[in-house]
């Protein structure tokens, strides 16, 4: 098991010149549970996780993990796995070149690229090149550089880009089991029927702003959380 950490967002807002990508928005991930964050492209959804991260600098507001910012954290790569994007990878290395050259700059042995590989099916593929990786399993390879550093919290934004029904239910067992170990997991995503399958808590955002922050169950009770999402952005029309 994890020791907890929590993330916590508090009065993050970010302007990029006359757009505001995002406005006071707040909120706590809890260790053990799946949060879904959840909304449309445009919604504010990666420039959060970005400030999250020390990406992008805040024009006001904190985002910490276990009461510190990213930058302050001893062993920032070690404590979160982020995985933002699926084509951060040299399409002329091999999957398995590419997560040891990760795995020394982080400081873990060469025997967790192999566990990695495992833990996320692309085993049989970690001799290849990367630029012949489906979308798919660029995702898988992804997650396996998030998890090289055994980090008790995992972000991920859209991991289901790309991966088919049996690929998505997957990810569920994966994200599942992550939590169950006592993992603080964050997951962004805009499709809204895939997150439903995936997720224990809902954070919606649209136009920059939280609209919502709720356990799904209670959040999508008695309807979809594609319905419960159009609910809460007809009552700003």
């Amino acid at each position: 098991m994890h020791p907890p950490h929590r993330l916590e967002i508090r009065g993050l807002t970010k302007r990029f010149g006359p757009v505001a990508a995002v406005t006071d928005v707040g909120f706590a991930v809890e260790p053990g549970r799946v949060t879904g964050f959840l909304g449309p492209n445009g919604s504010g959804k990666t420039t959060t996780l970005r400030m999250l991260l020390g990406l992008v600098e805040p024009d006001a507001g904190t985002a910490l993990v276990n009461g510190l910012r990213y930058r302050e954290l001893p062993d920032p790569a070690r404590t979160v796995g982020a995985a933002l994007e699926a084509n951060n990878f040299h399409p002329g290395q091999t999957g398995r070149d590419h997560l040891r050259i990760y795995a020394a700059m982080i400081g873990s042995p060469d025997s967790r690229v192999d566990e990695v590989l495992s833990l996320t099916g692309i085993w049989d593929a970690a001799h290849r090149k990367t630029g012949g990786y489906s979308t798919g399993m660029r995702q898988r390879l992804n997650l396996a550089t998030a998890m090289l550093g055994e980090p008790p919290v995992l972000v991920l934004d859209e991991p289901t880009n790309g991966l088919d029904p049996e690929g998505i239910a997957w990810l569920r067992r994966f994200l599942k089991e992550a939590a169950a170990e006592g993992r603080t997991v964050l997951v962004a995503s805009h499709v809204l029927s895939e997150a439903a399958q995936l997720v224990d808590d809902v954070l919606v955002m649209h136009r920059g702003r939280l609209l919502a922050a709720a356990p799904l169950t209670e959040l999508a009770a008695g309807t979809t959380l594609e319905d419960a999402f159009l609910n809460l952005t007809g009552a700003l029309a």
